[in-house]
């Protein structure tokens, strides 16, 4: 049959053209498949979604630390309006616990088995976090970024999966110590502290600051259990031992309790006071500011209240981030700048994941942070950690209350030796 030219060439060609195609659709997945096959997930991932947990104490006598994880929570809406992490949003489930060991450990249960979180992230409190610890490490999930200076957090060697946030309170103790001994060498010192782990570790650090020598110089220790309702005895029995130094180590409610006690009863000792009860307005305005002048405290964040940050580019970034994500929150509760620190921290880590997104990757990267600036931190400050040290931050910047804020004094401290 005789057909043109150009009808003979159009016919000849269209196998080769669909050969052709063929074999660039081959190419292009034999490229694209080693990227796609790079992609690892653990439980909680997917193309679109990042499943975190967390537990925190939204009821009871620890409430004001609630507002950690609402800030968690508002950081993470931030970050899912811009995009996510890697095109991916995060969902964040944060249970109530009530500060109460066992209903932690049934809320983790909950959110490792039920929900598959990919991790726990900032869980709050010392007692809350030792009753899980043991159970996240069997299971091989991150706690990561634990919301407590407890020393047991930097312990890679028998748990590598819990790695901590706050600097420690045993350092933090150890500072103060040092501090009083350089500036009130014949200093009589009277201690209240709460009779669980976080009191035993500020303690046992403010007397190894002390030394042996020195040891006598603590004159009463007084305790109080978290379910008490007030620690006005306390602070009586303690003054009346004649201490011209008070070493407070409580939480907010017991905090505010014992400033304006020790104000009402006209006992005006050098006061320091824990860092994780120095928020100014959970504790320092509920205490009563006339009777919080000059207490000393150490921290590693920008307290809001203080003048010196109107200006500062990160504290106007954050003023912004409360006005859209929190604007019925406090901004001078100390805990809104925490829980802006962790969600970064967080979502920091879950950028250098990639598409790695398995659990063993999430902590890989949390143990490789190298001098990463985190916004709203102290000027100076910077996390680092490494596969044999779990401890983010390791220094602190002294403060005294003055008028209605924290003013910083002298240089950052660190724990040297």
């Amino acid at each position: 049959m005789n057909m043109p030219i150009e009808q003979w060439l159009s016919r000849k060609a269209k196998p080769r053209r669909a050969w052709r195609l063929a074999a660039a659709g081959l190419l292009a997945l034999l490229v694209a498949g080693p990227a796609l096959a790079e992609k690892q997930y653990g439980p909680g991932v997917t193309d679109t979604e990042i499943k975190i947990g967390n537990t925190n104490p939204y009821s009871g006598n620890a409430s004001a630390y609630g507002q950690n994880g609402r800030a968690e929570a508002a950081y993470y809406r931030m970050v899912n309006d811009q995009g996510g992490v890697n095109g991916r949003k995060i969902t964040f489930i944060s249970l109530d616990d009530g500060y109460s060991p066992p209903k932690t450990v049934e809320l983790t249960r909950q959110l490792v088995e039920r929900d598959q979180v990919l991790a726990v992230a900032a869980p709050l409190g010392t007692a809350p976090n030792i009753a899980i610890q043991k159970y996240l490490n069997q299971k091989k999930v991150p706690q990561l970024f634990v919301g407590s200076g407890a020393s047991r957090w930097n312990d890679p060697e028998h748990f590598p999966w819990t790695i901590g946030f706050n600097p420690s309170y045993h350092t933090e103790g150890y500072l103060y110590a040092k501090h009083m001994l350089q500036t009130m060498p014949d200093a009589k010192v009277a201690i209240l502290r709460q009779n669980d782990d976080v009191g035993m570790d500020y303690l046992n650090g403010f007397m190894e600051g002390l030394g042996s020598a020195r040891k006598n110089q603590v004159v009463a220790v007084a305790t109080y259990e978290v379910t008490d309702a007030t620690v006005d005895s306390q602070v009586l029995q303690l003054k009346n031992t004649g201490a011209n130094v008070f070493f407070n180590v409580t939480t907010p409610k017991f905090a505010a309790q014992a400033i304006k006690k020790a104000g009402e009863i006209g006992w005006k000792p050098r006061h320091y006071l824990v860092n994780i009860a120095a928020s100014v307005g959970a504790v320092m305005r509920p205490a009563g500011v006339e009777n919080s002048q000059g207490i000393i405290t150490a921290d590693y964040k920008k307290d809001t209240t203080d003048p010196r940050w109107q200006d500062d580019p990160e504290f106007k970034d954050w003023q912004a981030w409360m006005a859209k994500y929190q604007p019925n929150a406090n901004p001078s509760e100390g805990s809104n700048v925490t829980g802006y620190l962790v969600g970064f921290m967080v979502v920091h880590v879950l950028r250098e994941c990639g598409d790695n997104l398995t659990r063993e990757n999430v902590m890989r990267q949390a143990a490789s942070l190298h001098n990463l600036r985190v916004p709203m931190m102290m000027p100076g400050m910077t996390v680092n950690t490494s596969p044999t040290d779990f401890a983010p931050m390791k220094a602190v910047h002294f403060l005294t209350f003055e008028g209605d804020h924290w003013v910083p004094f002298g240089d950052l401290m660190a724990r040297n030796d």
